[in-house]
């Protein structure tokens, strides 16, 4: 007679991982219920018992997995009853006693014992803690959709329909022989420069405190250098009390462009991202050391009370459109000024590029859509349209601020712009 050899722990551990996380999951369902001095079905007992049954059930009989299907339809049906049985109940507010979180927890923790034994251990992990955090955090989420404008829900509409449904659409193959992007290429660069600028847009509006100044000029400069100084000047002008934080964010907002700009490039091209990050990197740097000088070196500083709003809707259609129309023609033009004077033609456009959305040039080089261009060439390129649009900001700040109260930050980005040119040079 034989004795079985004893379980080994990558057998055991993915049943003591679904009794934890399903413990877990039970002792924050409880706990949520008990603020709200109600009862419901489930918690620290029902929880592991239903994610006990539905390993066993997947176990016993995991292909097709009929036991596990015959279990759900059961805990289905008495759920069913339980809540059949008490639809007429309300609250203290009048409101229906039931609602589909209680169901849909007890489902997930008979769901936790097959997650667990059949997926990779993140899987189970992740829905649980996403369970939870959902669960626990509902006067919270309640506030945030109750904050959330109509126009914001299209907003989010318009990213999935630009992400979801059309960049897949699109043939990833060069329609012209005057340039070798492809219209898959053209969107993805729109997708990728829109996400970044969503993701700042939504962050300044319903997560930043108003007077959180000088973040909402770093989150600024992250959706547009351009727009933040623009805006940024104007305050400096008509708001005396808050003109240290404007000269500082001015500053902050062109040394972040930097971040959002290597970021941007190593999603199409990592070789071009790595050689640049190191000069990149300490061109940010530099520029938040200059904001940082200037706030020690200030007499006083008088903290906003507005956040920096974006002139624009990030995701606008016809934003959409001038992006891409000028992709398209930066990366035409290119071409032919490589084919037709080389490196130096190209130094030449970067330098005039500079006057205005510098993002269609940069993510032409970097999807190897300017004939080809050496990447040495690529780099220098970058530096000098970065270099370029921070010399044109400070013509901005000039002209909007108006007087001394531009001084500051004028200086401030000729500094920017003229280490952007000595690190181009150096190559």
């Amino acid at each position: 007679m034989t004795i079985p050899d004893s379980p080994s722990a990558a057998a055991v551990l993915p049943w003591l991982l679904l009794l934890g996380l399903s413990f877990f999951l039970g002792l924050a369902f409880e706990e949520f219920h008990a603020r709200a001095n109600a009862k419901r079905p489930g918690g620290v007992r029902s929880f592991p018992l239903l994610a006990l049954a539905g390993g066993l059930l997947y176990r016993l009989d995991p292909s097709p997995p009929l036991l596990l299907a015959a279990g759900l339809v059961s805990l289905s049906a008495w759920l069913a009853l339980y809540y059949a049985r008490h639809m007429t109940e309300t609250d203290a507010e009048g409101f229906p006693n039931v609602g589909l979180m209680v169901p849909v927890c007890n489902l997930l923790a008979l769901l936790l014992g097959p997650v667990a034994l059949a997926e990779p251990p993140w899987v189970a992990v992740g829905t649980t803690v996403a369970a939870i955090l959902l669960l626990t955090a509902r006067q919270e989420l309640h506030e945030l959709a109750r904050r959330i404008e109509l126009h914001e829900i299209v907003n989010a509409g318009r990213f999935l329909l630009l992400t979801g449904f059309v960049l897949p659409l699109l043939p990833n193959r060069p329609i012209t022989t005057l340039t070798t992007i492809t219209p898959y290429q053209v969107w993805l660069a729109l997708v990728a420069v829109s996400t970044v600028s969503y993701a700042s847009y939504l962050l300044r509006r319903y997560f930043v405190p108003s007077g959180a100044g000088l973040l909402t000029a770093v989150l600024g400069g992250i959706y547009s250098s351009t727009v933040t100084t623009v805006v940024l000047a104007r305050r400096a002008r008509t708001d005396p009390s808050s003109l240290h934080e404007t000269q500082i964010g001015i500053v902050l907002a062109n040394a972040v462009m930097y971040l959002r700009l290597l970021i941007v490039i190593a999603v199409f091209n990592r070789p071009l991202a790595a050689a640049l990050a190191p000069r990149m990197i300490a061109l940010a740097l530099f520029g938040m050391v200059l904001a940082g000088a200037w706030y020690w070196l200030a007499d006083r500083f008088h903290p906003g009370t507005s956040p920096i709003a974006p002139a624009t809707n990030p995701l606008g259609l016809g934003t959409a459109a001038t992006f891409a129309t000028l992709f398209v023609a930066v990366s035409i033009i290119a071409s032919w000024v490589m084919r037709r004077y080389g490196a130096g033609g190209i130094y030449s456009m970067a330098a005039v590029i500079g006057v205005t959305d510098i993002n269609p040039f940069v993510l032409s080089l970097a999807q190897h859509g300017a004939g080809m261009i050496p990447d040495a060439v690529r780099v220098v390129a970058v530096l000098i349209a970065t270099s370029s649009n921070n010399f044109f900001q400070a013509i901005y700040a000039a002209a909007y601020s108006g007087g001394r109260a531009g001084i500051a930050p004028v200086a401030g980005l000729l500094l920017l712009g003229a280490a952007g040119v000595a690190a181009a040079l150096l190559l």
